[in-house]
């Protein structure tokens, strides 16, 4: 009896999902719970576990397919059957590899030309090369060696592909090959690469965030010297009692929150005529991954210490890089933090994280002569931070008030613990 494998419930507002990998192909044996596909969906990868142990025995859904929720994506066989599933498998993969060759011609002596049938003469007709099939690099690269153009090549692959026996058999025939321009045509030098479905997801939200809100930024900076000295002071003592090393962004998130209970406006966001604001405080921290930036959410910051947030913060990075965050780590969140300083950025415009009405980007931190009030000149440690926000719930005066009080408690955290 077999077991199909569904595609799970993605989590709210998500219907559909991509294949991004099989781990086990058809004939392989599975243990019960164990992975057995990828889903990539516009927020996470999910892994699709066995409900049963046995045998996969078939694959509905290749790699690359889009599929909703509930969608059969294959089934488990009993495991018994792995031998014998495995074997078909085999003669199926050995059958795409085999060369068609029909029985008149293998009969021909070598010295002979073998008559063609009716069948092979189609097989062998010259076919274009399109777009529809890239050439494998072995192709490629003959026809790159000898200056060829692919086009002029009859193939004999399935589908019309360009095998590398068909660029073999036309260089042994003296083919016409075609001069090498001085400048190389650009399409050659290309790669194609199918979008993500997060890369797809990140590029239409920011696009609905630039086309649906009034978004401008308003910029200041901060002195980092107060911050820097508390970490040099008890960056050994904060890792050894909490297990965590102190960091710039539980400062920030805390000087956040701060300015937000002040400053309701940045907290809230636009539903229908309405204006909603939000009485907790879930600051969204942008990650940047291989697949693309993802925004996981540390809530409740405002009663949440110091050591929580650092180690929070760094739990969901850890499982963003490796592709472990859950849906529940990307939902919701009132407020942004973005900083692109570790990557070495001076100055953005960050683009808001919709709805959201605010995002703080932080940025890196150089030495710069500052004067200070009594005229003298000082080396300090400064950090530019940009707000965008929407002006269409927040007002400019909003804004760079919200800016001063995260700048005041960053340059003076003493006004964290004391909370003014």
């Amino acid at each position: 009896m077999s077991t199909e494998i569904k595609v799970p419930t993605l989590g709210e507002s998500v219907t559909e999902a991509t294949v991004a990998k099989w781990f086990k192909q058809v004939g392989d044996s599975v243990a019960q719970d164990e992975p057995v596909v990828e889903l990539e969906t516009d927020k996470v990868t999910v892994e699709v576990r066995a409900e049963s142990a046995g045998t996969l025995g078939v694959i509905i859904a290749e790699e690359g397919a889009e599929v909703e929720v509930g969608a059969v994506l294959g089934s488990i066989g009993a495991a018994n059957g792995n031998k014998v599933e495995k074997k078909k498998a085999e003669k199926k993969q050995e059958k795409k590899e085999e060369k068609v060759i029909s029985p008149a011609r293998a009969a021909k002596p070598l010295d002979e030309k073998p008559a063609i049938t009716p069948l092979e003469n189609k097989v062998l007709t010259t076919t274009s090369v399109t777009s529809n099939h890239p050439l494998a690099p072995s192709v490629r690269h003959l026809v790159d060696e000898h200056g060829l153009d692919p086009n002029k090549i009859p193939s004999t692959g399935k589908n019309g592909r360009l095998v590398k026996a068909d660029v073999l058999s036309y260089l042994a025939t003296g083919p016409d090959r075609v001069t090498k321009s001085k400048v190389p045509e650009r399409s050659s030098l290309e790669e194609r690469v199918k979008m993500t479905r997060l890369r797809k997801r990140i590029a239409e939200r920011l696009k609905d965030a630039q086309n649906t809100a009034a978004m401008l930024t308003t910029f200041n900076e901060v002195d980092m010297s107060a911050v820097m000295s508390m970490r040099s002071t008890y960056k050994t003592a904060f890792q050894k009692k909490h297990g965590v090393k102190m960091g710039f962004m539980a400062f920030f998130a805390k000087s956040c929150v701060a300015a937000l209970k002040e400053l309701p406006a940045i907290n809230a966001e636009i539903q229908g005529n309405e204006l909603v604001y939000k009485n907790y405080y879930d600051i969204g921290v942008a990650v940047g991954t291989p697949q693309g930036l993802v925004v996981p959410v540390v809530r409740d910051c405002d009663v949440k210490s110091f050591s929580e947030i650092e180690a929070e913060i760094s739990g969901l990075g850890r499982r963003a890089r490796d592709g472990k965050l859950t849906i529940e780590d990307m939902t919701g969140g009132s407020f942004t933090i973005t900083n692109g300083g570790i990557y070495g950025s001076m100055l953005s415009t960050p683009i808001l994280n919709a709805p959201q009405s605010g995002i703080l980007g932080m940025h890196n931190i150089k030495q710069r002569a500052m004067v200070q009030d009594d005229g003298s000149i000082v080396a300090k440690p400064m950090m530019y931070l940009a707000l965008s926000y929407d002006h269409r719930i927040v007002d400019g005066r909003e804004a760079v008030t919200f800016l001063v009080r995260v700048k005041e408690c960053i340059e003076d955290p003493g006004r964290l613990l004391i909370e003014i």
